[in-house]
C-alpha cells in the first residue's frame, strides 16, 4: 500500500512518484488548493490536492483530522518561502494524483497536533490516541532502540535470553503477590512473579552460566511516579563471578546506552559509596549527587543542652540530630521556610528548626532564629564551625529517631536542590555497596534488607547467626540522579548458609519446605558461586529520555490506583466463572 513512510520522503525523491499512507494531521484550504499534513510513525509529509484533479479534490474536501488515507503522487520542491526546516520532508511536497479514503474518524477528545494540558486520566482513557502524538511516538521509539542496544550488548558478552515462568509459586519478596486461581487445582493459586529470582538462580545450577531476560514483573503495592503494578526489568545472572564482574558489566552497558542514545560520555569506573556513608551524608541509600548539600551530625555538640528537642534524640541510641547548610539560603522568606517545614512533616518530622546566618563575623548577634535562646553561645559557635557556615547561609536542623531524620532531611535536601536549581552536573551515577544484611522490624524480628538469598560478607554460617545486627551483605545498588535503577548481589550458593539465613528470619522447617523446598533441594546438587542484578528498565528509559514519570515510556500504563483507564480493569467477573474456580466473593463490611 505504500512505497515508503511519510517521514522518509525527502528532497532525494524529487521528480519521482511515491505512494504513502497515514493519518490526516491537519487540513488547510488555501485559495482553491487543499494542503494536508499527512502523518505516520516516521513523521509528517505535506501533500497537495489541486482542483484540476476534480474527483480527487472532491474527496479531499471531505477530509478531517485523523482520517486514514492512502495517496499516490509526484514529489516536487516546495515554493520559495514555504520550506519547513524542522522536518526531514520540509523542502518537498507531494502533488496527489490518487486518493483513497481508508477510514473516517470521530473528532478526537483532545488535539493531537500540539502540546495541550490534557488531564492524565483522559490521556490514559484514550491511550491509543495519546500514542499518536509525536512526543509519545518518540518515547516508545526511544525505548525500542535502547532495548535493542541492551540485547546486543549482553549477547556479545555471552548472555543467553531465557524465559522464565509467569505462573509460579507465591514467595515473599517484600511486596504483595498478584494471585491467579487454578481451575485444575481447586483451592490453589499461582502467583505472578515479583521477579524471576529463584528461577534465574536455578538456571545457574543448571549450568547456563550467563542468563538475561527483559521480563515483566508484578507487585501489588502502592504506586508512585516511578512504580507500576506491572513493570519491566532487565534481569540477569552469571556464574563463577564476583561483584566486580557485575559492576563492570553494568557500567559498560550504561556507558553504551549514554553514548548511543544521548551522545554523552560518562566517566568510568563509577563512584562507589557505602550504605553507611550514604545514610550519614545524604539520609538516603539512593543519594542524588548532583546536589552539593550534605547532612552534618551534631548530636555530640547538643547532647547536654537544655533544649530537649535536640538533647532528647542526641541521647537516644536510636536518635539522630543533623544540620543541613544551605549556602546563600538567606534569600528564603519566612513563608518559604514554613512551607519546607510542612514538607518535612510528610516524612514524620515534627518541625523544621533553622538558623539564618546574616553576619557570620558578628557572632550570635548576626544570627536569626527562634531557637537561639535555647542554645548556649559556645554550642551555636560549634554548630556553625562544623557546618562551615558563611554569611548569607541558612542552616536547617533535623532531630528525631534516625529513620525520621534520614527520610525527612534527605527529602528536604533533594527538594531544596530542585527548587533552587542547585544541580552541579547533569548526570551522577554511582554504586551503593556494603548494605546491612538485615534490618530489625518494630516487632524485633530480623528482615532481609534486600532478599533472603543474598550472601553475607562471611563464609561462616555461625558468624552470621552470632552477629546479625552488624553483618554486611554482598549487595550493590546502581543509582542515577537520586533514583535506584536496580539492585543485585552475590547469591548464597551453600545450603548451610541459606539455612542460617532462614533461621535468623524465624522460618520454621515447615515454612522453609513449603515455600522454598524445591530451591533448597536444588542447592544440594552442585550449585556454583553466582550473582546478578535487576534494573528497572522503565526507570532507565525514563531518565535517559529526560522524563519524570514512567507512564510516559510505557505503552499502556496503569493509574496511581493500579487501574486501567482504557479497559476499565480490574472488573468483576461472571458468577459462573467464579464458581468454576471455587471462589466466592464477600463484600467488605458495611457494603
Amino acid at each position: 500500500m505504500r512505497s515508503q513512510y511519510c517521514g522518509e520522503v525527502t528532497q532525494s525523491h524529487e521528480g519521482t512518484e511515491v505512494e504513502v499512507c497515514g493519518w490526516v494531521n491537519r487540513r488547510r484550504d488555501h485559495g482553491g488548493v487543499i494542503f494536508v499534513d499527512l502523518r505516520d510513525r516516521e513523521g509528517l509529509l505535506q501533500v497537495v490536492f489541486e482542483p484540476e484533479q476534480r474527483e480527487v479534490f472532491q474527496v479531499a474536501e471531505s477530509l478531517r483530522s485523523e482520517y486514514v488515507i492512502q495517496i499516490k503522487g509526484m514529489v516536487r520542491a516546495r515554493p520559495e518561502g514555504m520550506v519547513n526546516p524542522h522536518i526531514p520532508s520540509g523542502s518537498i511536497e507531494v502533488v496527489v494524483s490518487q486518493l483513497i479514503l481508508l477510514n473516517d474518524a470521530k473528532t478526537p477528545p483532545f488535539p493531537l497536533d500540539e502540546h495541550f494540558n490534557i488531564h492524565k486520566d483522559i490521556r490514559l482513557k484514550y491511550r491509543y490516541l495519546d500514542l499518536r502524538r509525536d512526543e509519545m511516538q518518540k518515547n516508545l521509539r526511544f525505548r525500542a532502540k535502547a532495548t535493542h542496544i541492551l540485547r546486543n550488548y549482553l549477547e556479545e558478552e555471552g548472555f543467553l535470553d531465557i524465559e522464565t515462568p509467569m505462573l509460579m509459586k507465591a514467595t515473599p519478596e517484600g511486596a504483595r503477590d498478584y494471585l491467579v486461581p487454578s481451575r485444575t487445582h481447586p483451592g490453589n493459586f499461582f502467583a505472578l512473579p515479583q521477579s524471576p529470582q529463584l528461577f534465574k538462580q536455578m538456571l545457574m545450577i543448571a549450568g547456563m552460566d550467563r542468563y538475561y531476560q527483559v521480563v515483566r514483573c508484578f507487585r501489588d503495592e502502592d504506586l508512585r511516579a516511578d512504580r507500576q503494578p506491572e513493570f519491566t526489568q532487565l534481569d540477569l545472572e552469571a556464574s563463577f563471578i564476583d561483584e566486580t564482574f557485575i559492576q563492570n558489566l553494568m557500567e559498560g552497558l550504561l556507558a553504551t546506552l549514554f553514548k548511543e542514545m544521548l551522545d554523552v560520555d560518562i566517566t568510568l569506573p563509577l563512584q562507589h559509596m557505602t550504605y553507611h556513608d550514604a545514610m550519614q551524608k545524604y539520609g538516603s541509600d539512593r543519594p542524588d549527587l548532583r546536589i552539593p548539600l550534605v547532612l552534618t551530625d551534631i548530636a555530640d555538640v547538643v547532647k547536654n543542652v537544655d533544649f530537649k528537642v535536640f538533647a532528647g534524640p542526641a541521647n537516644d541510641p536510636k536518635g539522630r540530630v543533623v544540620a543541613l547548610r544551605l549556602p546563600n539560603g538567606q534569600q528564603l522568606s519566612r513563608k518559604m521556610i514554613d512551607d519546607y517545614g510542612s514538607y518535612v512533616s510528610i516524612y514524620g518530622a515534627k518541625g523544621l528548626a533553622y538558623i539564618k546566618v546574616n553576619d557570620r563575623d558578628a557572632g550570635k548577634e548576626g544570627l536569626q532564629s527562634p531557637i537561639l535562646k535555647f542554645l548556649p553561645d559556645d554550642v551555636v559557635a560549634s554548630i556553625l564551625d562544623r557546618c562551615g557556615a558563611q554569611t548569607g547561609d541558612v542552616i536547617f536542623f533535623g532531630a528525631d529517631k534516625a529513620k525520621v531524620v534520614n527520610e525527612a532531611m534527605g527529602a528536604l535536601r533533594v527538594k531544596l536542590g530542585q527548587d533552587l536549581e542547585l544541580f552541579e552536573k547533569p548526570w551522577a551515577p554511582l554504586w551503593v555497596t556494603d548494605f546491612p544484611m538485615f534490618e530489625q522490624a518494630d516487632n524485633g524480628r530480623w528482615e532481609p534488607l534486600h532478599h533472603p538469598f543474598t550472601t553475607p560478607q562471611t563464609d561462616d554460617p555461625q558468624e552470621l547467626l552470632d552477629n546479625p545486627e552488624t553483618m554486611l551483605s554482598r549487595a550493590y545498588d546502581l543509582v542515577l540522579n537520586g533514583i535506584e535503577l536496580g539492585g543485585g548481589s552475590i547469591r548464597i550458593h551453600d545450603t548451610k548458609m541459606q539455612q542460617a539465613v532462614f533461621k535468623l528470619l524465624n522460618f520454621t522447617e515447615e515454612q522453609v519446605e513449603n515455600k522454598f523446598g524445591f530451591f533448597v533441594e536444588a542447592l544440594q546438587y552442585g550449585c556454583p558461586p553466582h550473582g546478578g542484578i535487576a534494573l528497572g528498565w522503565d526507570r532507565v528509559i525514563m531518565l535517559l529520555a529526560g522524563l519524570s514519570s514512567i507512564q510516559d515510556v510505557i505503552a499502556f500504563p496503569k493509574t496511581q490506583s493500579a487501574a486501567c483507564m482504557l479497559t476499565q480493569a480490574p472488573t468483576q467477573v461472571d458468577v459462573e466463572q467464579l464458581l468454576e474456580l471455587g471462589i466466592h466473593v464477600r463484600k467488605p463490611a458495611g457494603e
